[in-house]
């Protein structure tokens, strides 16, 4: 690959490694704080206890082979000298709320496996829960965007030494 290609593909790989990260961070939220420390949902809750539990620890082992995958793509990228911080930061963001939009559209809304919260009025806990990814994906957004204008200018400096 020539430079030219490394330069043009470097911030596209780095938005991607900091979305796999980002995913597997609010996965990592939502399980140890809302499966686990407040005990509001399980991953799958249309089951029995054993196969709730058994669907936190599926859960729980992909965050956290997206955290190793993603962490060694992200130490690849920064050997190479290939790392992009802009792109990077943003695909967090992205990925962060991509990960709370899918589960509270998808996850909690079309397909039903679970819920925010049981027991209470679940409007609010809806609103807040998109309302929050969707704020990460829009300010993820905003920040790839303002990379890329920065980039055409000729401002691009966020390369990782």
């Amino acid at each position: 690959m020539s430079p030219a290609d490394a330069t043009q593909r470097a911030p596209r790989r780095s938005l991607v490694v900091g979305a796999i990260i980002g995913a597997a961070v609010m996965a990592a939220v939502d399980e140890i704080v809302f499966h686990q420390l407040l005990g509001w949902h399980h991953f799958y809750d249309r089951s029995s206890s054993d196969v709730a539990l058994l669907s936190d620890g599926v859960l729980h082992a992909a965050e956290l082979v997206l955290l190793v995958a993603g962490f060694t793509l992200l130490a690849d990228l920064r050997h190479r000298r290939e790392l992009v911080r802009g792109p990077a930061w943003a695909g967090v963001l992205l990925g962060s709320g991509l990960f709370q939009l899918w589960d509270g559209l998808v996850d909690h809304k079309v397909m039903r496996v679970h819920q925010v919260r049981y027991g209470v009025d679940l409007l609010p806990y809806d609103l807040a829960w998109n309302a929050a990814g969707a704020v990460l994906v829009v300010a993820g957004a905003v920040l790839a965007w303002r990379h890329r204008r920065d980039a055409a200018r000729g401002g691009d400096r966020s390369r990782a030494q």
